[in-house]
C-alpha cells in the first residue's frame, strides 16, 4: 500500500545524518574557550531542533557570555563543519528510503533549522543532493522550529498543500513545527517512547521500517 501523500520532506540534522554529537561537541568546545562549561543533557534540553542563532542567543543568555552571538554561532558552525566533512555518516537507511521514494514518484523535499552552509557540507558528504527537488532553510525564515514557517515553505515549493506532505522528523521541536503546519509527522528517534513524542502520527526506531510502506 503506498503512502497516500504526494510529498515526502526530511529534516536533516538526526534524520539523515547522525550530526546530533557533532552539534553538541562544537557547542561544547566552543563554549569552553570562554570559560562556560555545558553538558550534553543540556544541548539536548536547551538548543536540539533549533536554529543557530536561536542557539548561540541561548547560550550567551544562560552562561551570561559577554560576546556577540552571531560570532559564538561562527565559532558553533565552524567546529561543526569540520566534522561533518570528516566524520559525518548518513543514518541507517537513508539512501535506500530516498532511492525508494524517488522512483515511486513522490516529491521529496528537505526543511531543515540548519544554515546553507551545514545543508552544503551534510549533502556533499553524503552523496544525497540529487534527491531534493527543494532545499529550504529556517535561516531563511522570520522564525524558526518549532514554528511551522520552513515547512509550510517546503510545501509552496514543491507545489503541494500541506495536507499532502509526510514529515520525517527526529526532534520534539521539529516535531511540533511539522504539525503545526497541518502535515502528518513520522518521527525516527530510538527514544520515541518519550511521552512528549505522542503528538507524532507515528514513531519508529529507523528510516528503515518506513521504507516497507511505500509502493
Amino acid at each position: 500500500m503506498a503512502l497516500p501523500y504526494n510529498a515526502v520532506i526530511f529534516d536533516m540534522d538526526g534524520v539523515l545524518i547522525d550530526s546530533e554529537p557533532f552539534w553538541r561537541q562544537a557547542q561544547i568546545e566552543t563554549l569552553a574557550t570562554y570559560g562556560a562549561e555545558i553538558t550534553v543533557e543540556e544541548c539536548i534540553q536547551y538548543t536540539m531542533g533549533k536554529r543557530l542563532d536561536t542557539i548561540a542567543a541561548i547560550w550567551c543568555q544562560r552562561c551570561q557570555l559577554e560576546v556577540d552571538p552571531a560570532i559564538l554561532a561562527q565559532e558553533i558552525i565552524q567546529k561543526l563543519i569540520v566534522q561533518v566533512r570528516e566524520r559525518g555518516r548518513a543514518m541507517p537507511g537513508v539512501h535506500q528510503l530516498l532511492s525508494t521514494l524517488q522512483q515511486a514518484g513522490y516529491r521529496i523535499g528537505l526543511a531543515t533549522s540548519s544554515g546553507p552552509e551545514i545543508i552544503q557540507a551534510v549533502l556533499e558528504r553524503l552523496e544525497i543532493k540529487d534527491y531534493f527537488s527543494q532545499i529550504c532553510s529556517a535561516d531563511h525564515e522570520a522564525y524558526g522550529k518549532p514554528h511551522p514557517a520552513v515547512y509550510l515553505s517546503a510545501a509552496h515549493k514543491l507545489d503541494v498543500a500541506p495536507q499532502q506532505c509526510l514529515v520525517i522528523e527526529d526532534s520534539v521541536t521539529g516535531m511540533i513545527a511539522a504539525k503545526a503546519a497541518s502535515m502528518t509527522t513520522f518521527v525516527v528517534n530510538e527514544h520515541h517512547p518519550d511521552p512528549r513524542f505522542t503528538l507524532a502520527d507515528q514513531c519508529f526506531h529507523s528510516l528503515e521500517e518506513i521504507i516497507p510502506l511505500i509502493n
